[in-house]
């Protein structure tokens, strides 16, 4: 529902006779309320932020929606039982009857096995690290002063923190995000010290010893078919770097490789941009494979010179493209509706083509005939914008038109190049989420003074 807001009307010069004053004054009571409503009324003005780019969403419907009466269905939480993988499961018989007995109910039919059960979830708080004090008997001879300890239980190894607790620490730390010292805190607050410095020396203990399975990925996703990558900013609080080294930035580079429906997903924090990082990747590719496709945004942060002997298929992310003329929509509705539509039947043909399971082969060709005419007729109307003068260049409009006309080959390289994607999607969730949809992922942290450690955080295979 709609809040109507007040009238409030808004006089320039006492706004600003207001702010003069303020300037050699404390407000008074009514000027502060006069300015106060009136940045109210301004915020009131402003559109609400999108949480979609869908065309529905960023202009007007040309037609008037049609009123449908859309009931909840009742008794559905937000989680089923099924979505709880983690959960203990305990079967629970029934206490008088079993398979084949007689109905209580009817006394004349049998009872049978349903085949599902009613499921019943209870959720408890624990520690994420626990401990056991084991309390061994010593016994001492008065005579000749031995003393005699109880065995160990069974089961009980020899370290103090074993493979689970490693795991869990960096679950926390590189998965979700909790520093060493917060753990610390929470630890120390439920009866279990646990050191920052302790922490990182497990860590970094477990991490020497998965080593290998880090370097593997990085070799298998270098052997990839399509590779996405793509940079964000990351926040690191202190970090050493070379004498020579005058960049300011620290970013986590995030690159999905896919291959016959698997994906692995690495991820890299330091100083090197995305495109440094795939350079790095891909001199482990060999060198009879032949070239992948690289898919990424038109940033030239996102490429890099290439090792020798290693060539790439260069494609521009279409959703990108399609963002320029997002954020101008408001401005220009009937242009951008038409870029958004025309780009709307691409990404149509595109699911028909997944949904039809087709080759990379097939699917290339599914779009020349179905894609391309789209494509090219949208060009030729982009140009036309221009040579009519019916869009200023330096509009939003024509910066937008612009951006696409200037990368248009690698934004259509899903019409020359089979297997090449359109957009880079698949990058910017796993970019954002270390739960990449059923995926590999590794994780590189602590490029400091310490040496770098490397954690696997799934290993699931699409």
């Amino acid at each position: 529902m709609r809040v109507k807001r007040k009238r409030v009307d808004v006089n320039l010069e006492e706004l600003d006779r207001v702010l003069d004053h303020a300037r050699e004054a404390p407000l008074s009571e009514r000027d502060y309320d006069k300015l106060k409503e009136a940045l109210h009324a301004l915020a009131g003005m402003l559109p609400a932020p999108r949480s979609t780019e869908k065309t529905s969403a960023v202009l007007p419907p040309t037609d008037p929606p049609t009123q449908q009466s859309k009931e909840k269905p009742k008794g559905h939480g937000r989680n089923s039982a099924s979505s709880y993988t983690g959960a203990k499961k305990v079967a629970v018989p029934h206490p008088t009857l079993h398979s084949g007995d007689h109905c209580p109910g009817c006394e004349k039919g049998r009872v049978y096995p349903q085949k599902e059960p009613r499921t019943l979830v209870r959720i408890v708080g624990q520690a994420p690290l626990a401990a056991t004090s084991y309390e061994l008997d010593r016994l001492r001879c008065n005579l000749c002063g031995e003393v005699f300890t109880a065995p160990e239980p069974e089961g009980v190894g020899p370290e103090k923190y074993d493979e689970t607790t490693a795991a869990m620490i960096a679950l926390l730390k590189y998965g979700s995000g909790m520093p060493f010292y917060r753990l610390e805190k929470l630890e120390h607050l439920l009866g279990i010290p646990l050191p920052a410095s302790t922490q990182w020396e497990i860590a970094e203990e477990a991490a020497e010893v998965i080593k290998a399975a880090p370097e593997e990925l990085i070799r298998q996703a270098a052997q990839g078919e399509v590779l996405h990558n793509d940079d964000t900013g990351m926040r690191v609080l202190r970090m050493a770097r070379e004498p020579s080294d005058d960049r300011t930035g620290v970013f986590t580079s995030g690159i999905v490789s896919t291959k016959q429906g698997q994906r692995i997903a690495l991820y890299f924090t330091g100083r090197q941009h995305a495109g440094e990082n795939l350079r790095d990747v891909l001199v482990h590719r060999a060198q009879a494979l032949a070239a992948p496709v690289q898919m990424s945004d038109a940033l030239s942060r996102n490429t890099s010179a290439l090792p020798e002997g290693v060539e790439i298929l260069l494609a521009n992310c279409l959703a990108h493209g399609r963002r320029q003329f997002v954020e101008v929509a408001a401005n220009f509705p009937d242009a951008c509706r038409y870029v958004l539509e025309t780009l709307g039947d691409v990404y149509k043909y595109d699911a028909e083509a997944r949904a039809s399971q087709l080759s990379p082969q097939d699917r290339l060709r599914f779009h020349q005939q179905r894609s391309e005419p789209l494509m090219k007729t949208l060009r030729q109307w982009m140009e036309a914008q221009f040579a009519q003068h019916l869009a200023e260049p330096n509009s939003g409009l024509g910066k937008a038109i612009t951006y696409f006309l200037r990368h248009w080959k690698g934004l259509t390289a899903f019409l020359r190049d089979a297997g090449a994607p359109l957009d880079n999607n698949i990058c910017t969730a796993a970019r954002g989420s270390a739960d990449v949809m059923p995926t590999a992922g590794l994780c590189r942290v602590g490029e400091s003074q310490f040496r770098p450690a490397y954690f696997l955080m799934t290993a699931n295979a699409a």
